[in-house]
């Protein structure tokens, strides 16, 4: 029926993130980030972040990356530090989740300069140093 409101049985269910997604096209961006992110003036942000560590980028990256077309991925050089262990865990979600997407590390300043580009900043719980992914847009075909 039409005045029924659209319930998903799996993947992500917040209305907001889905709306987000729907609306991006070729080359849009969009962060999912740890929750000290700054967000740069202009972004819209969607906070999820519960308590520390609740949800984890990897919890949010994968139910985007299970909606989202990725044709490029990019994350901070920084998340290669030995400390932080991202780096190891971004290739291997994007591997399996998104396997012909390209990816790419940039320094973090970088990284915060093209955050400020991005149709939507999902900020989340976790506490992990430098564990923001930026996901652009690709085509299903």
């Amino acid at each position: 029926m039409e005045d029924e409101p659209d319930v998903r049985r799996d993947g992500l269910l917040n209305a907001e993130l889905l709306h987000a997604i729907a609306a991006m096209g070729h080359t849009d961006s969009l962060v999912v980030a740890d929750a000290g992110l700054p967000a740069p003036p202009g972004v819209r942000v969607l906070d999820l972040a519960v308590v520390p560590g609740v949800p984890s980028v990897e919890a949010v990256a994968r139910a985007v990356l299970r909606e989202l077309v990725v044709e490029a991925a990019v994350w901070a050089e920084e998340a290669a530090r030995p400390e932080s262990g991202m780096d190891s865990r971004f290739r291997e979600w994007l591997q399996d989740l998104a396997p012909h997407a390209e990816t790419r590390r940039v320094p973090h300043e970088e990284f915060k300069r093209l955050a400020g580009t991005a149709r939507l900043i999902v900020r989340t719980g976790e506490f992990t140093p430098y564990a923001n992914l930026l996901l652009y847009g690709g085509v299903p075909f």
